[in-house]
């Protein structure tokens, strides 16, 4: 029977009845853990050799290769060799794929912050790293020292993207997302708190790509100009980056994902000490027993790393709003208490664990829309107009070039029981588009994703069948367009309609196209004519494209 003694208070009270709790691991706990990690297999030590940084590689990149070579847009990552004492591929990729003309020209990137619309941005990411196990022991009264306990440190925070409705840029995304770090440990068996997550959240059709850091790209690139002719866009395609892939599956020779390595400790290593510093331990058997079976441990850990520390080679693509947030980098695991150092020979483990590091990389976030059509033309072609004839949009309208600075889409319903399909507005092309000239190549991939084009022409020019050819060659040659639904729009059909040499222009227009098997329709999109059945053809241009 307990007598209640009113002099001793709530809080004593409870000091009195504590006891240790249920689940701290005891000494037989303890050994037969150790005793699991000790039979388990694994391979030798890893050494930094293998955690390789990803860089560029100069010897791709003289002057001579530079000044001889055309430019191209290599989307192929080439295998260089596959060592037989490594699991990862070796792989070497132009650098035009992980990195950004509009960041590296910093006037047009300016330019397009100023317009309010940012469609492309490089974010640096880190994953918070694990909290520290700490060293405690149990105190009561009349008890000098008592058994270890220790708590283990939280894990950190981890970095997730998710794709959600209702956004159209990415102007409002931060230039760093960074996610805490996990709590140290605590006396009486207490974990430490878990780092607080990050969610990036971005528009609908946003691919995510590993990129290198903008600053050491743009450093090392007005270095190559200097010491050769190239051009921007030559450099990036000829200048190589050296990456260690992994497969989908073990053995496989094909690389997906690019490995990415923590800045962590190796196994074995990580310790913690109080009282006693590591030279001591180091000296006695007993731990150097401990730290070899322990090392199996961190090797599982950082196998476990290497699984969840891959990123796509080309990207995630979040084409749909996506219900659970993706994880692309995985916070650091929180380091061992000194709980789980006691057995029958450590009485008293006066040393804890760290916790492992978290991981940072640059991330490109790349929006791409997704309109069924893309309307593509020269500069005061009519685009514009055109899309404000026939949607609710109301894209800006001049009768200068370059009025259109970014991408607009309008959403087109022809009736409540006919299907809606969504029209994409870019800036103009000019000839040389396709070599870095004019506006219109920065935002080409706002019609990517669209199956079908329609190609804007304007009769009021001199000869409307060259301006088709420019566009052509701009947007990849006749081969690429196969590949699309086109519909080829002749604007300003109203001009000088009476003479000869109009219906000339359109007449000449549409015997290409035929040949192509194109729809050509001709409109007045600034006095409304012929809007009705451009409409239809754009309708029906739609519904196929989504067939196919």
């Amino acid at each position: 029977m307990i007598r209640y003694c009113p002099r001793v208070t709530a809080q004593r009270f409870c000091r009195l009845k504590s006891t240790t709790p249920d689940n701290a691991p005891r000494a037989s706990d303890n050994e037969e853990w150790l005793s699991r990690l000790s039979g388990s297999e694994h391979i030798g030590d890893r050494t930094n050799s293998n955690k390789l940084k990803h860089g560029i590689d100069l010897k791709e990149s003289n002057s001579s290769s530079l000044s001889n070579s055309p430019a191209r847009l290599n989307h192929e990552i080439k295998i260089i060799s596959t060592p037989p004492d490594t699991s990862y591929i070796h792989v070497k990729s132009p650098l035009s794929n992980f990195t950004s003309m509009s960041y590296l020209q910093s006037k047009k990137h300016r330019q397009t912050q100023l317009n309010g619309f940012v469609d492309i941005r490089m974010i640096k990411c880190r994953s918070g790293s694990g909290g520290n196990g700490v060293v405690s022991f149990f105190r009561d009264a009349g008890r000098a020292i008592g058994p270890p306990d220790g708590g283990d440190g939280g894990d950190g925070g981890s970095v997730y993207v998710q794709a959600v409705e209702g956004m159209n840029s990415l102007a409002k995304l931060r230039t760093t997302y960074i996610a805490s770090d996990g709590e140290n440990g605590a006396s009486d068996q207490l974990d430490g708190a878990r780092g607080k997550d990050v969610l990036i959240s971005v528009p609908v059709g946003t691919i995510v790509k590993w990129c290198l850091e903008p600053k050491v790209v743009r450093q090392y690139v007005d270095k190559m100009q200097q010491e050769n002719s190239a051009s921007l866009r030559q450099l990036l395609n000829e200048i190589m980056v050296s990456l260690q892939c992994t497969g989908r599956f073990a053995m496989d020779q094909k690389p997906s994902h690019i490995q990415l390595f923590r800045d962590s400790y190796e196994d074995g290593e990580g310790w913690l000490f109080k009282g006693k510093d590591r030279e001591y331990h180091m000296q006695k058997e007993w731990f150097q027993e401990l730290r070899e079976k322990v090392k199996s441990y961190d090797y599982d850990l950082t196998e476990t790393e290497l699984q969840a520390d891959r990123f796509p080679i080309f990207g995630i693509d979040l084409n749909t709003s996506t219900q659970k947030p993706i994880c692309i980098l995985k916070g650091g695991k929180g380091g061992l208490g000194n709980m789980h150092f006691l057995t029958n020979l450590i009485r008293n483990p006066r040393f804890a664990k760290c916790g492992r590091r978290g991981l940072e990389q640059y991330f490109m976030f790349e929006l791409k829309s997704l309109a069924d059509l893309g309307l593509v033309g020269l500069p005061n072609a009519g685009k514009s107009t055109i899309l404000n004839q026939i949607s609710n949009a109301r894209p800006r309208i001049g009768h200068w070039q370059f009025t259109t600075t970014h991408p607009s889409i309008g959403t087109i319903s022809l009736g409540i029981n006919k299907p809606s399909f969504t029209v994409a507005d870019i800036p103009g092309l000019i000839r040389g588009a396709s070599l870095d000239k004019g506006m219109g190549i920065e935002f080409l991939r706002h019609i990517e994703r669209s199956n079908g084009w329609v190609l804007v022409l304007s009769l009021e020019n001199m000869h409307p069948e060259a301006d088709l050819q420019i566009l052509i060659e701009e947007l990849g040659g006749i081969k690429r367009l196969q590949t699309k639904k086109i519909l080829v729009v002749c604007n300003k059909a109203d001009i000088d309609v009476e003479n000869p040499n109009s219906k000339r222009k359109y007449d000449t227009i549409k015997s290409f196209c035929d040949t192509q098997g194109w729809d050509v329709v001709p409109i007045s999109a600034l006095k409304g004519e012929n809007i009705d059945l451009l409409l239809e053809k754009m309708a029906k241009c739609a519904m196929d494209s989504k067939k196919a």
